[in-house]
């Protein structure tokens, strides 16, 4: 059975890594073609964005997941997605009207008053986002990854191609006085927020096929029931996505205005680093939700996700210290101007493989249907999010931020697995966890002496010492790769 969760993950992986990857050339192009303080603005927007998703989604997608898991038959299925679809559709429309007749205030609030188009673009952007997500989301209740990689690939491939048109051939040409009135040198991030509204408009219509059998109709009677299961998921998921990117917030207001935006291009450029791991999170989740909430008996289910942690572990392990053991390396991708706050990447990686622990920890309670325990895990790490922010960012800057980050989500770990094992013991191996965590940290110690070495003696040698921990993993854990592999080439 794990077999086929890692075979969907690889799927799901190329889903999500692959169009990621084209993504990260945006990030090496955008900090060098934009000011730090301009990047600032990207990262401070595109931390919003995610927050506003959670609320009009209100938790749905999840509890798509659960009911269509239980239906007895396709009918019932396309009910179930219609009527949450349409839930969503609607609270996104009337979001989209709200940030219209409120751009000048919202543009105030924001400090946003020279550009209250971004305002609308943001909004566009979170309402197309949102009446594609129950879309998306029935692709993976359906097992059809690879349509849904194609269209996460068609998304990525027309955002990049019009970003890198916005800010390279659009300048060309009202240069030679074509398209002059169509380019302006001060709009900024505008052209980034302008190429992802034209992307999710080509998505929208390129899911047309897909949802053609259900269309949006609201049945408030079945609605209700779903929605009861999901508000839990709808507040935890509030205050999960506050964890995750409020930091941003703290940084622009807790920080001097003078330098405030130019802090937040840096944390964002160097959390872009980072995002790898937090990216293996998502295309397992994308793979592990439907997995883990189909029709699991209890035994079966603490067993196979006992066994799923472990591996995550494992993975997440030697993708940090693939990462960090050729710091240097990465730090290339970033414009000369971004790289000061390169020391803090180890911070954020590390927080992101707690943020994918607390993942595979909320499942237990996402199938037996305890979902208000959400609400306590990550209430607790919104505490710890605002309190270390309070405390650390405005004395250690954008790396008080990155350990207030470590901190909030090293403690939604610590009550996750409090709870689940006083109301639902999964039997996790800690003290084989454990031994990975301190054999990482062990060769992440050891790199910090190798980087004295010259260079090509220092790689050679963290390449090993990075090979002999996939070469342990493999050997203790009798990993079968030649399976792995045939389930991944199969799928």
């Amino acid at each position: 059975m794990l077999k086929q969760l890692a075979g969907q993950t690889a799927i799901y992986g190329l889903g999500t890594i692959v169009p990621r990857f084209l993504n990260y050339l945006l990030f090496p192009y955008l900090t060098r073609v934009m000011t730090v303080g301009e990047y600032g603005v990207v990262t401070d927007l595109y931390a919003l964005i995610p927050f506003v998703l959670v609320l009009l989604t209100m938790g749905l997608e999840t509890g798509y997941f659960r009911f269509a898991g239980k239906a007895g038959s396709e009918a019932e299925k396309r009910t179930i997605f219609s009527n949450v679809w349409g839930a969503v559709t609607a609270v996104s429309i009337v979001f989209f009207v709200l940030a219209l007749l409120f751009t000048p205030q919202l543009a105030r609030v924001m400090e946003y008053t020279d550009h209250p188009s971004y305002i609308r673009l943001v909004a566009a952007i979170v309402m197309l986002n949102t009446v594609t997500a129950i879309p998306l989301a029935r692709l993976r209740q359906q097992g059809r990854a690879k349509r849904f990689m194609i269209l996460r690939l068609l998304f990525v491939i027309v955002n990049l191609a019009l970003t890198f048109f916005f800010y390279s051939g659009l300048p060309g040409l009202a240069g030679l006085g074509i398209c002059a009135s169509w380019y302006d040198p001060q709009y900024g991030a505008g052209y980034v927020l302008l190429a992802d509204l034209l992307a999710n408009i080509v998505l929208l219509f390129a899911l047309i096929p897909d949802f053609r059998d259900a269309m949006p109709r609201i049945r408030w009677r079945q609605l209700r029931t779903i929605l009861a299961y999901s508000f839990p998921l709808l507040v935890s998921g509030i205050a999960g996505v506050s964890n995750q990117f409020i930091d941003r917030q703290m940084i622009k207001y807790l920080l001097p205005s003078g330098i405030s935006m130019d802090a937040l291009g840096i944390y964002g450029a160097v959390s872009k680093l980072a995002v790898i791991i937090f990216l293996f999170t998502q295309m397992y989740r994308y793979a592990a939700e439907p997995y883990f909430l189909s029709g699991f008996k209890n035994d079966d289910f603490k067993r196979q996700n006992a066994e799923a942690q472990k591996y995550f572990i494992i993975v997440s392990i030697f993708m940090f210290l693939g990462i960090t053991l050729f710091t240097n390396l990465f730090a290339l991708m970033m414009g000369k101007d971004f790289r000061e706050g390169v020391y803090m990447l180890p911070v954020i990686l590390l927080a992101n493989i707690f943020a994918g622990i607390w993942l595979n920890l909320s499942f237990w309670y996402k199938k037996t249907g305890e979902t208000k325990y959400a609400i306590w895990i990550t209430g607790t790490g919104l505490v710890f999010t605002l309190g270390l922010n309070l405390a650390l960012t405005p004395v250690l800057g954008y790396f008080g931020a990155a350990l207030a980050r470590l901190g909030c989500e090293t403690a939604m770990v610590a009550v996750s697995y409090y709870l689940n094992q006083k109301h639902y013991p999964v039997p996790y191996d800690l003290r084989r966890i454990g031994t990975y965590f301190l054999v990482g940290g062990a060769i992440y110690g050891a790199s910090l002496l190798t980087s004295a070495l010259p260079a090509a003696l220092e790689y050679t040698l963290n390449l090993a010492m990075l090979a002999a921990f996939g070469f342990y993993a493999i050997r203790l854990e009798k990993i079968d790769m030649k399976g792995i592999l045939h389930s991944i080439i199969k799928r």
